[in-house]
C-alpha cells in the first residue's frame, strides 16, 4: 500500500507541484490550503508523511507542527518555507520537525525526504523550551546549513568545534547551541585563550589552590568549575599552549583536572564548544596542535560562512543593525538606498559581521539626514570620490546577487517597471563595456556581445 503524504501550503501552483512530484514518486498525495483543513482532517486519519509551509494564512505552519506532534500516533513533519531565518528553523526542529527545508528547494530532495520521513515514524513528540532566541540572521543556502546544524543538536550535549573567520559571529553560535541544549538553565563561560597570557591561562581554566603562587591569597575556581553542568565556549582554541592542551586533553576524556597547587582531583560535567579561525589540520600537521586533542573537539563541526559568502544576507543585516543601533543611541532610524545596498553588497568584508554592525553603528552616529547615500561611505569604506576600492573589487558572481539586492529595495519601495529599468541600465554597462575593450569599434563591440550590429545600433540610443 502506497504510503498517503499531505501538503499544506497557500500557495496553489506550489501545491500542484509538489503533488505531481510525489505522485511520480510513488507517493498518495492529498492537499490543503490551510492549516486548519488540515487539522480537521487528522481528527479521523493519519498520513504518513505531513509536509507544511511556515506562513500561511490563517494559522501558521509552526503552530500546526506543534498540534500535530502533539498527536497520538503523529506523522514526521517536513517543514518548508520562504522565509528562511534562523528563530524559523530551530523552532522547527525544537517543536519536533523531522526536516527544515527553506525554499527554493530542489524537489527531488524533496521527495527523497519525504522517503526517509516515511520510512522513520518512531520520533516522539518534543516540548519545545520556552527560552529567548538569539538574534542570528540569514537566508543565505550556507547559513541555512549553520541553522539547521544548530537545530539538530538541540538536544545534545556533543561537543562541537565552530570554524570560521574573524567577525564570522563564532561566540553568537556557540551562545545558541547552549541555550538551545539540556544545559540551557546551566552557566555558559566564554574564554578567549588567545587574550589570557600563557602564565595565567592555566589558573583561568583549571583554578588555584590558596598559596599555590605568589598573590594566590585564596582558593578559585576556574572557568571549568564555573561551568559545571553548562557549556564552556573556548574560543581561538588554535592559540592554546601545547601544555595546556595536554591537560585539556584529560579534562575531556576523563571529567575531570587538579587545580593549581591542589593535591585532589575536581570533577566536572562541562560540555566543552571550541573556536578558531585558523585551520587546525595544518597546525596538527605543524606539530603546534595536539591531534589527539584535535579529535576530541571535532567531534562535530559547524563552519560559518565569511559575510562575502552570503552576500544576499548584507541588506537584511544592514537594516537590523541599524535598527538595532537607532534603539541603542535613541536617534531617528538610518535608511538605506538601494544604491548604497548595492554597494554594500559589493564589498568585500574583511571583518564580517562585526564590521558591518560596526560600520552601521558608525553611519547611525555620523551620516546627515534620514537616507543613507553612497557619499556617506566613501570614507567608511575606504573611498576617496569614486565607487570603486583598490583591491576590493567584487567577484565575478556578486552582480548578481547586487542585483537581486537592488530589485529588492526597488520592489520594496514601490517603484514599477523594474525589469524594464534593470535590463536598459545592464546593456547600457555592457555597450561601454564592450566599447571600451573594442576602442569604439562597434562591429567588433556587436560581435563580443553576441548581437548583430544593426541591434547595437538600436540600443544605442538608450545609452
Amino acid at each position: 500500500m502506497k504510503d498517503e503524504v499531505w501538503v499544506v501550503d497557500d500557495d496553489q501552483s506550489l501545491r500542484w507541484v509538489v503533488q505531481k512530484a510525489l505522485e511520480l514518486a510513488g507517493f498518495v498525495p492529498r492537499a490543503f490550503s490551510d492549516a486548519e483543513s488540515c487539522l480537521a482532517a487528522l481528527g479521523d486519519e493519519r498520513p504518513a508523511v505531513l509536509v507544511t509551509d511556515v506562513r500561511m494564512k490563517g494559522q501558521d505552519g509552526i503552530r500546526l507542527l506543534q498540534q500535530v506532534r502533539a498527536l497520538a500516533d503523529a506523522p514526521p513533519v517536513i517543514v518548508v518555507t520562504a522565509h528562511s531565518d534562523f528563530d524559523a528553523a530551530v523552532t522547527a526542529y525544537e517543536a519536533g520537525a523531522f526536516e527544515y527545508l527553506p525554499k527554493p528547494f530542489d524537489i527531488d530532495e524533496l521527495t527523497a525526504l519525504v522517503g526517509r520521513a516515511a520510512a522513520s515514524r518512531k520520533s516522539a513528540p518534543a516540548a519545545p523550551p520556552e527560552r529567548e532566541l538569539p538574534t542570528l540572521l540569514g537566508e543565505a543556502p550556507a547559513m541555512q546549513e549553520v541553522f539547521r546544524a544548530v537545530g539538530r543538536l538541540s538536544r545534545t550535549s556533543m561537543t562541537v568545534l565552530i570554524t570560521g573567520e574573524s567577525g564570522t559571529g563564532k561566540e553568537l553560535i556557540a551562545r545558541a547551541l547552549h541555550r538551545h541544549s539540556p544545559r540551557a538553565k546551566a552557566p555558559f563561560v566564554a574564554l578567549n585563550t588567545a587574550a589570557i597570557p600563557t602564565d595565567l591561562l592555566e589558573s583561568e581554566l583549571f583554578g588555584h589552590e590558596r598559596g599555590a603562587f605568589t598573590g594566590a591569597t585564596a582558593q578559585r575556581r576556574g572557568r571549568f568549575e564555573q561551568a559545571d553542568g553548562g557549556t564552556l565556549f573556548l574560543d581561538e582554541i588554535g592559540d592554546m599552549p601545547m601544555g595546556l592542551q595536554t591537560r585539556l586533553l584529560r579534562v575531556l576524556a576523563e571529567g575531570e583536572f587538579y587545580r593549581v597547587g591542589g593535591a585532589e582531583p575536581v570533577t566536572v560535567d562541562t560540555r566543552v564548544i571550541a573556536a578558531t579561525h585558523q585551520a587546525l589540520e595544518a597546525l596538527v600537521a605543524q606539530g603546534v596542535f595536539r591531534e589527539d586533542l584535535y579529535h576530541r573537539l571535532n567531534v562535530v563541526r559547524i563552519r560559518i560562512p565569511a559575510l562575502r559568502e552570503r552576500s544576499q544576507d548584507i541588506g537584511l543585516m544592514a537594516e537590523f543593525f541599524l535598527k538595532e543601533a537607532a534603539r541603542e543611541m535613541n536617534v531617528p532610524l538610518k535608511r538605506l538606498t538601494p544604491e548604497v545596498i548595492a554597494r554594500l553588497t559589493q564589498h568585500r568584508w574583511p571583518g564580517n559581521v562585526r564590521e558591518l554592525r560596526n560600520l552601521c553603528r558608525r553611519l547611525t552616529a555620523l551620516a546627515p539626514g534620514r537616507e543613507l547615500h553612497l557619499a556617506d561611505l566613501r570614507d567608511e569604506l575606504g573611498e576617496k570620490g569614486s565607487n570603486s576600492i583598490p583591491g576590493d573589487e567584487p567577484a565575478a558572481a556578486d552582480w548578481t546577487a547586487a542585483l537581486r539586492v537592488w530589485a529588492r529595495a526597488e520592489l520594496k519601495a514601490g517603484r514599477k517597471a523594474v525589469g524594464v529599468k534593470a535590463i536598459e541600465r545592464a546593456e547600457a554597462a555592457l555597450i561601454d563595456a564592450a566599447l571600451e575593450h573594442t576602442e569604439g569599434a562597434k562591429a567588433e563591440a556587436a560581435e563580443a556581445l553576441g548581437w548583430g550590429r544593426n541591434t547595437l545600433s538600436r540600443k544605442l540610443p538608450r545609452k
